[in-house]
C-alpha cells in the first residue's frame, strides 16, 4: 500500500503536524488503526506527566504510594503504620504479631 504524507492538527495545542508516509506505514505494521491526534511534543508532555504521576516505575509504573495510618498494635502495644484507616472497636496488628494471629 502507498503512504502519503498527511498534515494533522493536534487535538491539545491545535498546531498542525505531518503524519509522514514512514510512520503511516510503521502505525500499519503494529496493527494500529486510528492516527496520532496529538502533535510530537504534546505526546512527548503526555508520556512525561504519565511517568511522574505513576512513581519512578519500579512497582512497573502502575501504583501509586498508599496512604499509611498510624496505629497501637492490639497485642504487643507497639506503634505500626498500617495501610487502612483504623475503626474503633477493632483490632490491629504490627506485622509479626498479624503473623502470629493469623495462623
Amino acid at each position: 500500500m502507498s503512504y502519503e504524507d498527511k498534515t494533522l492538527t493536534c487535538v491539545e495545542c491545535s498546531a498542525s503536524f505531518t503524519f509522514s508516509a514512514s510512520e503511516q506505514e510503521f502505525f500499519a505494521a503494529k496493527g494500529l488503526t486510528n492516527e496520532p491526534k496529538r502533535c510530537p511534543d504534546c505526546r512527548q508532555a503526555r508520556k512525561q506527566q504519565r511517568r511522574e504521576s505513576y512513581g519512578d516505575g519500579n512497582s512497573y509504573g502502575y501504583r501509586q504510594q498508599r496512604q499509611m495510618y498510624s496505629a497501637i498494635c492490639a497485642s504487643c502495644g507497639k506503634e505500626t503504620q498500617v495501610p487502612f484507616e483504623p475503626r474503633e472497636g477493632r483490632p490491629v496488628y504490627c506485622s509479626e504479631c498479624y503473623a502470629k494471629v493469623r495462623r
